[in-house]
């Protein structure tokens, strides 16, 4: 690796002063999560019965009265029925999405006596007038009679602590208000769940939860959670501590038998989306009659004695197990009931010796549980919130962020995601319908619904012999024979989901690839595939193929490059919209950051060996990526960048990180590399501090679009980073401004921002976060790593940031060790989810 060539440091010992961007914006609220917690707080008469019910289990159970399989022996998880293979027989039919749209929900319309009611009741318990807004957000037009009777549903307001809510509190009630008010309980109690889902977790384990109200000062925490379950605030679930499966089995064989189980307890919001998209999978898979890949005897068909080059089962994927591409010849492998046969084509030597290593799931046995610590650390609240993805790059991201487990050099690091793509809503479950599709396929774009007739079957082998790589064509051999497909690996992997997409489409599919920004788009079109879509137009309607008479999609296959960053919300409404017997790839880096919203998706499909998983062997070119390479598996090496494709600038101090910063590129960058300065990202830990995203954006601004900043403190040419929905980051530029709001454009799309939101969701964009970044690249990256940055960084950072730079990557270096330790030391924190043992549950019997 080079190094810069002016204005050159040594970095000397001792971090510079300043804020910790782990801190920084970590206790940020989602507007949804707001409007959960705001309907939770009341009392809810037909649900008591149950609610009762629960309550009593987690009485019994946690004081040892009777097991828990006395109260949570629910009978096997059945697969969804069998339906017809889609037909297309009859006139198309182009049905508009019920799918709901990326952007933010319209804020309720409350009266002008509403709005002053609200008001009174703040001026009353001593809150700020400027909380007017949020509040009846947040609440609704009845937010002020909402307040009277529960003044702790403040809490529901994003940015608002429990000890501002506690002052309110004993203003507006006075003797009445106690630390043991029922309401008080039940109200921090979803608080501290939605602060767990900003982290990442769709759940928490009661004895964190009853841990976490003991440090907010509530007496009786059991007590606090029994009523929360009676009101149905909050919703209680068992999990066994073994494998599922053999859980059920053992109930099944002896209904008295004890299974070690733990008590989780979630917001019916994420545990009904998780809950919905196992079923959605698991309906894909069971009810997918695979086709023959090739006929018996034929090159490559099962049994033949060809090297395979990255076909694995899920069960030698998740425990790290040598592949056969590293030994003698493989034949073909099984998984279940589906057979993947081994492939034909030798790999090339280089795709044999890549470094790329497999998925890490080799915690498949090990619950993911939120500790207390990661719970205090979700709590924290940041005074300078940004418009920006809950779980941006703070103390509550770098708990959600995950590295592969130390002695795990062959592993992949932990599957991570970034920022979501669409917005999240309940997925409460798919709805029952037919799987007859009404479109046809087109040669002008994916699943257009312009044909009439059957389902081509095409001819898989065919179409494996012609695949881009010997990994593309085991992918290819996979998609023929099984319902759902896990697909891992680089940048240079999403070439062979891309080249499957196609050959299908040529085949005669209505194929689909969705990605997770306009940048995947430019990339996919970069590849041949010019009518790629996000998941988020995809979901909306605005992209792509539309719905069929009975609502689903209307594709046969769909490919999901950008996996790893689907929130378990977005993944479920994306399962429910598939018809039975549409094809899903869910293709993805599982070293990069996990989503900005709750759950692992993708860890957890690949965890679960419910789908076959086929690992890349094709490496990531030059010397960036052979960097990220070594630092996916745990090494920060030297590399050879004769180019200045690599280049590592030592800085001392935070202002100096700023000044290079700038340098680099408005300067260094497009005189060496010939990288222009709107085509060069910043990315940076975090918002505050003096080298975080708010200090690096108003130098950039300074230097290459000064200006008043007068609409909003924007100027036409501003970069930006907008926020239309949580855990959706889209890049644009500033066009100008009018009564209607700002107007931006971005990646080609002209975007209107309503002037009251501009504050909220647009913020300037030369510098991001790396959750921001997550799903796009650029031709030249600045990765800035002041000092005070030391403490945020874990592996799946550096694996993120380092990975946006296609052609040139400048490291503003001034964290000294703490660089190459993250790399080989620092795994970040588990999230608690359930999907994987749902998957498990109702998959393959126990072995």
């Amino acid at each position: 690796m080079g190094t810069a060539d002016a204005e050159g440091a040594v970095p000397k010992g001792g971090n510079s002063p300043g804020a910790n961007p782990e801190t920084a914006g970590s206790g940020a609220a989602r507007s949804e999560g707001a409007d959960a917690q705001g309907g939770g707080g009341g009392a809810s008469a037909k649900r008591s019965a149950v609610a009762e019910a629960l309550a009593a289990a987690v009485r019994a159970v946690e004081s040892g009265e009777k097991p828990a399989t006395a109260f949570f022996n629910e009978p096997r998880r059945q697969a969804a029925p069998a339906r017809p293979a889609p037909q297309r027989a009859g006139a198309p039919v182009a049905a508009a999405p019920a799918a709901p749209v990326a952007e933010r929900p319209a804020r309720p319309v409350v009266s002008a006596e509403g709005l002053g009611s609200v008001r009174e009741v703040l001026a009353a318990g001593g809150a700020p007038e400027q909380l007017t807004g949020p509040v009846t957000e947040a609440l609704g037009e009845h937010a002020a009679e909402a307040l009277r009777a529960d003044p702790w549903r403040l809490l529901a307001v994003p940015g608002v602590r429990p000890e501002q809510a506690d002052g309110f509190a004993r203003t507006l009630l006075g003797a009445e208000c106690g630390p043991d008010d029922e309401r008080r309980a039940q109200a921090l109690t979803v608080w501290l769940l939605e602060r767990a889902a900003d982290a990442g977790h769709t759940v928490l384990e009661a004895s964190v939860l009853r841990s976490a109200l003991a440090r907010h000062a509530v007496p009786d925490p059991d007590e606090a959670l029994q009523g929360s379950l009676a009101e149905g605030a909050v919703l209680v679930f068992e999990e066994a501590l073994e494998n599922p499966g053999a859980a059920r089995a053992a109930r099944e064989a002896d209904p008295d038998a004890e299974v070690p189980v733990r008590l989780l307890l979630g917001l019916d919001r994420y545990a009904m989306a998780e809950e919905s998209l196992a079923d959605g999978l698991g309906r894909l898979i069971n009810n997918f009659e695979p086709e023959r890949a090739a006929a018996p005897g034929a090159p490559g068909a099962a049994g033949d004695e060809a090297a395979e080059t990255g076909s694995r089962t899920p069960e030698a994927t998740a425990a790290g197990a040598p592949d056969d591409s590293a030994g003698s010849p493989g034949t073909g492998t099984t998984d279940g009931d589906t057979t993947r046969p081994a492939d034909t084509e030798a790999a090339a030597p280089a795709e044999a010796t890549t470094d790329r290593p497999e998925p890490n799931v080799t915690d498949r046995d090990v619950p993911h549980t939120a500790d207390a610590e990661t719970v205090a650390t979700a709590e924290a609240t940041a005074a300078d919130a940004e418009p920006t993805t809950p779980a941006e790059d703070t103390t509550a991201s770098t708990d959600a962020e995950t590295a592969a487990p130390e002695g795990a050099a062959a592993d992949h690091p932990g599957p991570d995601a970034a920022d979501g793509d669409v917005p999240r809503s309940a997925g409460a479950g798919h709805a029952d319908r037919s799987a007859a599709d009404a479109a046809g396929p087109t040669e002008a774009a994916p699943g257009s619904a312009d044909a009439v007739g059957t389902t081509p079957s095409p001819d898989w082998e065919a179409l494996a012999v012609g695949a881009v790589s010997p990994s593309g064509a085991e992918l290819i051999r996979a998609v023929a024979g099984a319902g759902v497909v896990a697909h891992s690996g680089g940048e240079a992997s999403r070439a062979e989901v891309v080249g499957m997409v196609l050959a299908a489409r040529a085949a005669g599919l209505r194929a689909c690839v969705a990605v997770h920004t306009e940048d995947g788009k430019r990339r996919a079109a970069e590849l041949g595939d010019g009518a790629a879509v996000t998941v988020a137009g995809l979901l909306a309607g605005r992209e792509g193929p539309g719905r069929d008479a009975d609502g689903a999609l209307a594709l046969d296959l769909l490919a999901v490059p950008d996996a790893p960053q689907l929130d378990v919300e977005a993944a479920a409404m994306l399962v429910e919209s598939l018809a039975d017997g549409t094809r899903l790839v869910l293709s993805g880096d599982p070293g990069v950051l996990w989503s900005a919203g709750p759950g692992r998706v993708f860890a957890d499909v690949l965890a679960a060996q419910s789908c076959p998983v086929v690992v890349s062997r094709t490496p990531d070119p030059g010397p960036i990526g052979e960097l990220v390479s070594g630092v996916g598996v745990g090494e920060l090496g030297q590399v050879e960048a004769p180019g200045k494709e690599v280049v590592i600038v030592p800085v001392r101090e935070p202002a100096e990180a700023v000044h290079r910063t700038v340098q680099l590129v408005a300067d260094s960058i497009p005189r060496a590399i010939g990288v222009p300065a709107d085509r060069t990202q910043v990315i940076t830990p975090g918002h505050g501090g003096p080298a975080g995203t708010r200090a690096l954006n108003a130098a950039l601004k300074e230097r290459l679009n000064p200006g008043p900043g007068r609409f909003g403190g924007f100027d036409p040419g501003d970069r930006i980073a907008y926020v239309p929905a949580p855990g959706r980051t889209v890049t644009g530029t500033v066009v100008s401004a009018d009564a209607e709001g700002l107007r931006l454009d971005c990646g080609g799309t002209p975007v209107v921002v309503p002037r009251e939101r501009v504050g909220e969701e647009v913020r300037h964009g030369w510098a991001v976060t790396a959750h921001q970044a997550a799903g796009a690249r650029w031709p030249a990256a600045v990765v800035v790593l002041p000092g005070d940055a030391a403490r945020t960084l874990t592996r799946s950072w550096v694996y993120t940031a380092f990975g946006r730079a296609e052609r040139h990557l400048s490291v503003v270096h001034g964290v000294e060790q703490a660089l190459p330790r993250a790399v080989a030391e620092v795994p970040a924190k588990e999230r608690t989810t359930r999907l994987r043992s749902l998957l498990r549950a109702q998959g393959r019997p126990a072995e």
